[in-house]
């Protein structure tokens, strides 16, 4: 067994139509659970109390973020993506078409609380780990915080929460709670499986043995969460680790929280909610003129696409085998940080980038051609966060 807890993600999306859940007591056995499994830790530990630094990743990611042209540090540091872009290719998980919320708390000084968060519970702070900008829990049994909305209901059925994390070999687990009014859901995730919690619903799916175990810990990974007419479904890394078909629940917001201390600190970044169905183009005959795309992520500030773009990408892949005569326009879209001139040569760059990828994936090349529109064709407002992050993206133009 794990020694602390191993990644406990929890708190998930439930439609909503049965009786309300009585989340207190869930969250109580689950809490009691991890404090024996601490306790439990502590005494079996003969040597050191105090966790090693993590491994560093071999692998450079971050997230789909422009900095400026002159600010390239981050990106010498950046740290792993969860794993190649080759192990993604059965990938299917695609986001919501309208990011609601967006953070890589590279606009947080380190050791300063992140303005877009509210502490509910225990301490943390922006902090550099692992080469990635980061917002690290470091005190709470449980910690709670929860990202700052103008609106507290903002999660409606569909939606998908995404989010990087680095647990180390003696915990730094995540638990994500959903909320609704005085009630919780919540989803757990170990070193070795993924279990959904409450009234009514007990589920769990493993990870596939090259990813648990001594293969999770100290290792950056994508978690994306989906949930859609009230099915729930959890992807780890490249993997679908869990699908629950009814999770009788309606999530209204979410919480990340977890059991933290200075030595074991709870470690994410690049957080990402949207609403909306993510794309379902297979099978589908395209009547439209353009596709926009928010799941087409790259490096900080480069044209390195992220794994967890396949799932976009393979959806732009079948739809484009299942009609020969279909071509499109990539159009590459950057927000507003940074100089323009810098931004029009990054979204030409990774315009080219997508292209070349569906080239390797099989599609012929006539049938595409790329180009970089930098930060000229906003669609929304580039003074948050969010708009950003909207603005952020890689649209599908139709040509004849």
């Amino acid at each position: 067994m794990r020694p602390l807890i191993p990644f406990c993600l929890s708190a998930l999306l439930l439609l909503g139509s049965t009786a309300p859940v009585n989340a207190q007591g869930i969250f109580g056995k689950l809490k009691n659970a991890a404090e024996s499994k601490a306790h439990a830790a502590t005494n079996t530990s003969d040597t050191n109390t105090e966790t090693p630094p993590p491994a560093a990743p071999s692998q450079t990611a971050g997230s789909a973020s422009e900095a400026p042209a002159q600010d390239s540090s981050a990106d010498a540091t950046a740290p792993a993506a969860p794993v190649g872009i080759t192990a993604y290719q059965n990938y299917d998980f695609t986001p919501g078409s309208t990011i609601l919320f967006s953070d890589d708390f590279t606009a947080t000084q380190d050791g300063e609380f992140p303005n877009q968060w509210e502490l509910i519970a225990g301490q943390g702070a922006a902090n550099k780990q692992q080469g990635l900008e980061t917002f690290t829990l470091t005190d709470g049994n449980y910690v709670r915080v929860s990202p700052r909305m103008k609106t507290k209901t903002y999660l409606s059925d569909p939606y998908t929460i995404e989010f990087d994390t680095f647990p180390n070999h003696s915990g730094g687990d995540v638990v994500i709670l959903l909320e609704h009014d005085s009630d919780e859901a919540k989803l757990s995730l170990d070193h070795t499986s993924v279990s959904y919690d409450t009234d009514g619903v007990s589920l769990s799916g493993n990870l596939r043995e090259a990813l648990s175990g001594d293969a999770y810990d100290n290792k950056w990974h994508h978690l994306a969460i989906a949930v859609k007419n009230g099915q729930m479904k959890v992807y780890v890394d490249q993997n679908r680790v869990l699908v629950v078909p009814d999770m009788k629940f309606t999530a209204q917001w979410v919480q990340f929280a977890g059991i933290a201390t200075q030595d074991i600190p709870i470690i994410f970044a690049n957080v990402r909610i949207a609403s909306g169905a993510g794309m379902n183009l297979i099978g589908q005959k395209f009547t439209g003129t353009k596709i926009v795309t928010h799941g087409i992520n790259f490096d900080v500030d480069k044209a390195t696409l992220r794994p967890e773009s396949m799932g976009t990408l393979n959806q732009i892949k079948h739809l484009l085998d299942s009609d020969a005569s279909l071509k499109f326009e990539i159009d590459g879209h950057t927000d507003s940080t940074g100089s323009s001139a810098h931004n029009l040569t990054l979204s030409q760059q990774r315009a080219d980038a997508v292209k070349a990828q569906l080239v390797s994936m099989g599609v012929n090349a006539s049938r595409l051609t790329a180009k970089g529109y930098g930060d000229t064709k906003p669609i929304a407002d580039n003074s948050t966060a969010e708009g950003k992050a909207n603005n952020r993206r890689v649209e599908f133009v139709k040509t004849t």
